[in-house]
């Protein structure tokens, strides 16, 4: 059983930065890969940034790549997610989800835990 926290969400002006964290309970955190996903108004969840378990490898939706940066620190059982040159469109709920059978898969429904979601706004 994993229990995840997120935190770090708020309001942001266009261009700005935001470090997004998700704290893990669990002694197993390290054999997890984690996700980061986001759900704005009357959308669907969509995929952000996954870290494999060791952190070696990462994957990024095209629509975050090379603004958003997905790392963890194994020993703080955390997970992070630096969000740079935010625009008007990452305005949603994001979430930290966790699951450790399937690395590489960006369907939210393979993953086993999920966060409460921390609220990121960016006003343009």
């Amino acid at each position: 059983q994993v229990q995840l926290v997120e935190s770090g969400g708020g309001l942001v002006q266009a261009g700005g930065s935001l470090r997004l964290s998700c704290a893990a309970s669990g002694r197993t955190f390290s054999s997890y890969n984690m996700a980061w996903f986001r759900q704005a108004p009357e959308k669907e969840r969509e995929f952000v940034a996954a870290i494999i378990w060791s952190g070696t490898i990462t994957d990024y939706a095209d629509s975050v790549k090379g603004r958003f940066t997905i790392s963890r620190d194994n020993a703080r059982n955390t997970v992070y997610l630096q969000v740079n040159s935010l625009k008007p469109e990452d305005t949603a709920i994001y979430y930290c989800a966790a699951e450790f059978r399937n690395w590489g898969s960006r369907n939210m429904y393979e993953y086993d835990y999920w966060g409460q979601g921390t609220q990121v706004t960016v006003s343009s």
